[in-house]
């Protein structure tokens, strides 16, 4: 999912296919042998009981997640260098926010990892603001036919195997997650279709639409998978996801990203961030629902999952601001703006094919 998926997901700039795929595989080699590091020297420091090596990697894999959408945010506007301390730096953050969730709210060490998608979109977001905008003439970051094609093929191969995603995450019944999952996804998906006609002029399909809404669902059902008991229910979380998303990138692009200064390169912010926001909500109103005979223990489970939702969006937004200004230093090797979205700064091309 994080090599090929996400690899070809961000394969939409027209003249930046090789840097997505390449460096998106770089930066995932070294966070996943980070986050193990990071991981054991928590468990040092806490003296914590050691974990297999199977189920190691598969909680690294996870917290690379985080990382890669950050990235996405930042996509073509970032150096080799600049990525993989980003990596590093994000990692740092991201187990240091679980840890804080875990020592002060007692959140069990597995429900801390559904929060990825939330602490990565957030932090990219507070990343970008720290990066030059580029020239709103530029045509690098224009789509082409081709791209979007590649591109629909990572959201194609990350729809099939998003639920494997939430089979990992899940702590209790894991065929009940896999299962609303998919319910969530397939709703997101029909909803993408109509919504994207719908909103516009033509009544045509848009291709962004689909690739960023029919994700949205299983964005945000990860965080009640588990916990939901009627596939409907998924359904609706799926739908009001897509609905969140289609609706949330006409808003971000035209009225709230402008004046904050931000150049969110892939949509991170509505395809991660706003459906994981719902999640968080969904899983707050279930709770109610589920325990509503139990007052004393029912607000006791609602200010936690508030405070672990706190945390995480706090932590990504401060950590990620700060990053941003470190990566700016130009020991870093900074991209000048005219070279942003490029591959040819970066890659050696034998001759220049026609067309490119």
């Amino acid at each position: 999912m994080l090599v090929f998926g996400f690899g070809f997901f961000f394969l939409f700039l027209r003249r930046y296919g090789f840097s997505s795929t390449g460096f998106n595989l770089l930066t995932i080699a070294l966070g996943v042998q980070c986050s193990v590091l990071l991981e054991d020297l928590l468990t040092f420091l806490l003296q914590r009981q050691s974990q297999g090596g199977l189920k190691r990697i598969a909680k690294a894999v996870v917290s690379m997640t985080a990382v890669v959408i950050s990235s996405g945010a930042v996509l073509g506007k970032a150096s080799p260098v600049q990525l993989m301390v980003l990596a590093a730096a994000e990692l740092a953050a991201l187990h240091g926010s679980r840890a804080l969730s875990a020592a002060f709210l007692q959140i069990p060490d597995n429900r801390t990892m559904v929060h990825v998608h939330l602490f990565g979109a957030y932090f990219g977001l507070a990343l970008s603001s720290r990066f030059s905008e580029p020239s709103p003439r530029s045509d690098k970051s224009k789509r082409t036919p081709k791209s979007d094609l590649f591109s629909m093929l990572g959201t194609l191969f990350l729809w099939v195997f998003w639920p494997s995603f939430s089979f990992v995450l899940a702590v209790e019944v894991r065929g009940r997650a896999v299962s609303n999952t998919y319910f969530a996804l397939a709703a997101s998906t029909v909803a993408a279709f109509v919504l994207s006609a719908l909103t516009t002029k033509d009544g045509k399909f848009h291709m962004a639409h689909i690739q960023s809404a029919v994700l949205a669902g299983g964005v945000a059902v990860g965080y009640a998978a588990d916990s939901i008991k009627y596939p409907w229910i998924a359904m609706i979380l799926g739908l009001l996801a897509s609905l969140v998303t289609i609706l949330g990138s006409y808003c971000m692009q035209r009225c709230l990203n402008p004046p904050l200064k931000i150049h969110d390169t892939s949509g991170v912010h509505f395809t991660f961030g706003l459906p994981a926001v719902l999640g968080c909500l969904a899983q707050v109103i279930l709770l109610v629902v589920q325990n509503w005979d139990t007052l004393p223990r029912l607000g006791t489970l609602v200010l936690t999952h508030i405070g672990a939702f706190c945390v995480t969006i706090s932590v990504a937004s401060i950590t990620g601001f700060i990053t941003g200004s470190i990566l700016k230093l130009k020991v870093f090797q900074t991209i000048p703006v005219p070279k942003y979205f490029e591959d040819q700064f970066y890659w050696e091309f034998p001759h220049l094919a026609v067309g490119f």
